[in-house]
């Protein structure tokens, strides 16, 4: 299968979780889940992580706004690399709520993405909407993140949407 193909198959993949309500901590398709469960879920089930490879074990749902710690991030650079525009389909925005960055999202098609969102579940978003921004209107994207395994063919991967 050729990157192309692969995050085509986690597009759909993401899609499949739509509607899904948010419960933090939990990575159950149709019965809750949340952002950073989410991400591990579809990659775990599009074969580019393995069952249990990721497992940031228990965390509070407010572990971000007592702690400046970038666990989060720590989690995503173990399998991912940030990287510049122009993004691509499976790639995973991060955004900073709190002391550090606590939120992530799968880029659809950008500025398309889809997240877990408390008292939302699982939506389609687009990267510089209100939810997603500070009061004064500045995003609180802190950085773009794509799959490791994708950059080995990077003339590939830079062409594919062009």
């Amino acid at each position: 299968m050729n990157i192309a193909e692969k995050q085509n198959e986690l597009v759909q993949e993401i899609k499949s979780w739509l509607n899904t309500p948010y419960h933090s901590g939990a990575k159950i398709k149709g019965t809750g889940v949340d952002c950073g469960q989410l991400l591990i879920a579809v990659y775990e089930k599009t074969g580019l992580l393995q069952p249990g490879e990721c497992n940031p074990g228990y965390y509070s749902p407010e572990w971000h706004l007592h702690r400046s710690e970038e666990k989060y991030l720590k989690w995503v650079e173990k399998f991912c690399v940030k990287v510049n525009p122009p993004y691509q389909p499976g790639d995973i925005a991060l955004f900073q709520f709190g002391r550090c960055i606590s939120h992530g999202a799968m880029i659809i098609d950008y500025p398309l993405l889809i997240h877990a969102y408390i008292g939302y579940g699982v939506i389609e978003s687009t990267i510089n909407e209100a939810l997603l921004c500070r009061k004064n209107g500045e995003s609180r994207l802190k950085g773009v993140y794509r799959w490791a395994g994708f950059l080995a063919d990077t003339q590939h991967i830079s062409n594919m949407n062009v």
